[in-house]
């Protein structure tokens, strides 16, 4: 079936509707193949490791009105975490200069603000033309490139389909959680 729909397409019009082509059993779907300096250790970081999951991904700023929003994530994220759901921040200056800070600055701020566990990236660009690869590559693939602070892209397990919400979407807003529970499902 995909490779009907592959043929009709192309994979240029598959990657434009949101659905890209599986990759080999064992092998890091592309659009996960990408490594990232870690919050904490600044050790590398491959997205690969959340290969089979439902990623959350979000660009956050601690100093932005949605910064509350790391509250939600962070429950989110333990609610559903022995489920397959693994949230993944990506902070970024990109917005009204509302990250300014170093690594372990905003690594303090998410651990002592809000309890932050869940896996966090170092600061990195998510907009325009000097966007990390990685989010290129979400905008590519939904159309919908992160317009502030706490944008979202949920990515199914096998990344193949992205969805995008918009920075007002809050974590427990019953759309994403719909569509959460439709991809770990």
């Amino acid at each position: 079936m995909f490779s009907a729909i592959k043929r009709y397409f192309g994979i240029a019009g598959l990657i434009s509707v949101g659905v890209l082509p599986a990759t080999a059993a064992g092998q890091c779907p592309a659009l996960l193949n990408h490594s990232f300096s870690g919050l904490v250790d600044e050790k590398p970081q491959s997205l690969c490791q959340y290969q089979g999951k439902v990623i959350l991904v979000v660009n956050t700023a601690s100093y932005c009105g949605f910064t509350s929003q790391y509250d939600g994530l962070e429950k989110l994220y333990a609610r559903l975490k022995s489920k397959g759901l693994v949230v993944v921040g990506f902070p970024s200056n990109d917005f009204g200069e509302q990250e300014p800070g170093g690594s372990k600055e905003i690594a303090d701020f998410c651990r002592m603000t809000y309890g932050v566990d869940f896996p966090m990236m170092a600061k990195t660009t998510v907009k325009g033309k000097n966007a990390n690869p990685f989010y290129a590559q979400l905008r590519a693939t939904t159309d919908s490139p992160p317009r502030w602070n706490f944008h979202k892209y949920l990515i199914n397990r096998d990344a193949t389909k992205v969805a995008a919400f918009g920075s007002m979407t809050a974590p427990d807003d019953r759309e994403l959680l719909k569509k959460i529970d439709e991809y770990l499902n």
